[in-house]
């Protein structure tokens, strides 16, 4: 399949960003004065430097990948269908409806071709805008058309330079975020570069440009942003409706670039819940919150057709539970330890329950099935029953469905980042428990408050958030090792502000008996400044090499297949195989699918399961009667899936199909009691021998080293 090869060429400080608490020496009003408006200017000197630097260095992370992108593939000067080769799997599905519209004869043309389109799965005429979150292909399109830059920029061009470009909104949202927490932009320096330099943790833009999350998370990032600077104290009236408005601005995006974005912003809601409970968070502002969200998601759902996964989703049950179930307990946050520990235990029942019915009666209502399969996958992966399900093993035998590897800590230890993010999180754990003892005990002792003054300073609401969001989406990670980038790139803020925080340093050097208002500047800038230095040091040569290392895309055996494709089919032709070739097979060539990678469809995911059967043991009939149900004129054969080797016995394709048939798996080891011998051999090594009784149904029209292309004979 698709391989990489090696090119073959010719011949400081900011004053007012830390807030001492100590009194100052009385001086005369001039003074006070002068030193009045040098703070002033000194604190807009800084604020001015401080915003070039994360401009500038989001910039640089999206001309770094960009670059990394046009040096791995040498993207310039490969043909087109090889830069269509290059967008995989479902990357390939996605950007063929950018490429659809911007092909079509009007705009109303081409959105009407997605609203009614019969080419994405065969016999069955399908709403794209309803099925996948698609809205950015479409913008991007209209965009490209009506801008007069058609001259000077490919489609293809304009689609990754948006892409590279949304990096860099990305890091500015990152670094913003740390700025926010710390109130020193060096620590958002300091996380823009752990950004950077890890890279392989933190995003994978360069080799999956077209991916749903290289669209999200940078409107995620931006989100978290407004948040963090709507939880902060005092804020005037008009600053707290703009940030609001900020807030679901990112919100809608979010969820409008993303299909999968319900699961995040219920993690999400789990976070403002748990810190509400323990009284760590103004009410109010979680309350705008769980509104938006839901607002913000519902607005999706009208744009997508009122799309049923939408409408039944956990996020909207849970946070309208939680709403309701505030309304009939109205005393949560009064009386003693003990009772508010009794009406926390009774809210969460209530919340869970609630979510659980009202949800179960939403998805009964509109006899919802979409996201059943991601149910069944948390199901058989955290241990609750094996499964012989075809659809939640095909997830489980993935390693980005995976646990995350242990080597992604070493790799993230080697910039500091992980050492630093657990001393960190360590200090802002303990000091959010003595807090949440502190809010539900209630106490009114002066000694107490004394004794917890420290502690109560280090972890303020926007804080408190990021913590707990740290720590959750952290779990999501190390069970799912796909989501590890909604965790590295926030492990970057974390760990920046940290770093960089009074609230850290102060209690530290107060237990140690060091604290001095002067020492803890120094501590405060200087062990930021030395980390710098040392990632400077360490990786700078390393991100030079990279950059200079030049490679060439090299698939010459799919390029082959689909121009053979576009010369010798019909435009009407209809092609069966993988989902992942296929996506390819429709950007390319703009055939008709059978099946396609977006599998958020129960009836989909039925169609795709059929149309394995051709790596599966069945009958030559059987086959060609599945095939020709879904109008099949054409079916492509893969060595790489009917031989595989990558995944081990039990999590090979063709052995999750022996499975779910009941049939015994090929090779050494153990079966299941209950699974029998097939009555027919694999169907995809069989055919290649021209047996009388395949060839009557099955004519080879195509083969190369990688793809054998069979004709479905049409019997009357």
């Amino acid at each position: 399949m698709t391989t990489i090869r090696q090119r073959r060429v010719g011949k400081g400080t900011e004053a007012g960003e830390d807030q001492p608490t100590e009194e100052k020496n009385v001086k005369p009003d001039g003074k006070i004065l002068s030193d009045h408006i040098g703070g002033k200017l000194w604190n807009i000197l800084s604020t001015t430097v401080g915003g070039i630097a994360a401009v500038s260095l989001g910039l640089l992370t999206s001309v770094y990948v960009a670059t990394l992108h046009e040096n791995d593939l040498w993207f310039s000067n490969i043909k087109e269908v090889e830069r269509e080769i290059s967008f995989r799997t479902e990357c390939g599905l996605y950007y063929s409806y950018y490429k659809q519209m911007i092909q079509a004869a009007s705009i109303q043309q081409g959105l009407h071709g997605l609203v009614y389109d019969n080419k994405t799965e065969s016999v069955r005429t399908i709403n794209i805008l309803e099925r996948m979150n698609v809205y950015q292909e479409v913008f991007l399109s209209i965009l490209y058309r009506i801008l007069p830059i058609q001259q000077y920029l490919e489609p293809v061009y304009f689609y990754i330079y948006t892409l590279f470009g949304l990096q860099a909104v990305y890091v500015i949202a990152l670094y913003v975020t740390s700025w926010l927490l710390s109130g020193t932009w060096l620590s958002g320096l300091l996380a823009a570069c752990w950004y950077i330099t890890n890279r392989i943790d933190t995003t994978r833009v360069e080799f999956t440009i077209p991916l749903r999350e290289n669209w999200a998370l940078p409107f995620f990032a931006v989100q978290i942003a407004a948040i963090t600077y709507l939880l902060r104290g005092h804020l005037q009236p008009v600053q707290e409706k703009l940030t609001l408005v900020s807030v679901f601005m990112a919100t809608f995006l979010f969820s409008l670039t993303w299909q999968f974005n319900q699961f995040m912003m219920l993690i999400q809601a789990l976070a403002l819940f748990i810190l509400d409970c323990f009284d760590m968070l103004p009410t109010a502002k979680v309350t705008w919150l769980y509104i938006i969200q839901i607002s913000g998601l519902l607005l999706v759902c009208v744009l997508q057709f009122f799309n049923s996964m939408i409408l039944g989703s956990l996020l909207i049950s849970f946070n309208a539970s939680v709403l309701i179930a505030r309304t009939i307990q109205k005393n949560l946050k009064k009386g003693s330890l003990l009772s508010r520990l009794g009406k926390l235990i009774l809210h969460v029942l209530l919340v869970l329950c609630l979510t659980l019915t009202i949800n179960k009666l939403i998805k009964k209502i509109l006899n919802l099935e979409s996201d059943e399969h991601i149910f069944k996958f948390l199901k058989a992966k955290f241990g609750f029953g094996a499964t012989r399900d075809f659809d939640a093993n095909l997830y489980l035998c993935e390693e980005a469905f995976g646990l995350l590897p242990l080597n992604t800590f070493s790799r993230l230890s080697d910039t500091l980042l992980f050492y630093i993010y657990i001393f960190v999180l360590f200090l802002m754990t303990i000091a959010a428990v003595i807090i949440a003892f502190q809010n539900l005990s209630g106490s009114n002792q002066v000694n107490f408050k004394e004794k917890m003054e420290e502690c109560t300073i280090i972890l303020k609401p926007d804080a408190a958030y990021n913590l707990i969001h740290t720590v959750l989406f952290g779990c999501l990670a190390l069970s799912t090792m796909r989501m590890k980038y909604l965790w590295t790139s926030h492990m970057c803020v974390f760990a920046s502000f940290g770093l960089c925080s009074t609230e850290v340093w102060r209690p530290i050097l107060r237990c140690i008996h060091l604290y001095t208002s002067q020492r803890m500047r120094i501590i405060k800038y200087s062990v930021p400044v030395i980390t710098l230095l040392y990632i400077s040091y360490k990786f700078w040569p390393g991100i030079m090499d990279e950059l200079s290392e030049l490679r060439e895309f090299y698939d010459p055996d799919t390029v082959e297949l689909m121009n053979w494709i576009k010369s010798n089919t019909p435009n009407t032709a209809v092609f069966a195989g993988s989902m992942q070739l296929l996506a390819g097979v429709k950007l390319c060539t703009g055939r008709t699918l059978t099946n396609h990678p977006h599998y958020e469809d129960k009836n989909l995911r039925e169609r795709t399961k059929q149309i394995y059967q051709i790596y599966a043991k069945r009958s030559p009939d059987d086959v060609y009667r599945i095939l020709r149900s879904f109008g099949t004129d054409y079916v492509i054969l893969e060595d790489s899936i009917c031989y595989e080797r990558r995944h081990s016995r039990g999590c090979r394709l063709r052995d999750l199909l022996d499975i779910a048939n009941g049939h015994i798996m090929d090779g050494l080891g153990e079966n299941e009691p209950d699974l029998k011998p097939s009555l027919y051999p694999r169907f995809c090594e069989e055919i290649k021998k021209n047996l009388p009784s395949y060839t009557t149904h099955f004519t080879r029209v195509f083969q190369n080293k990688t793809f054998h292309v069979y004709k479905l004979a049409k019997h009357k």
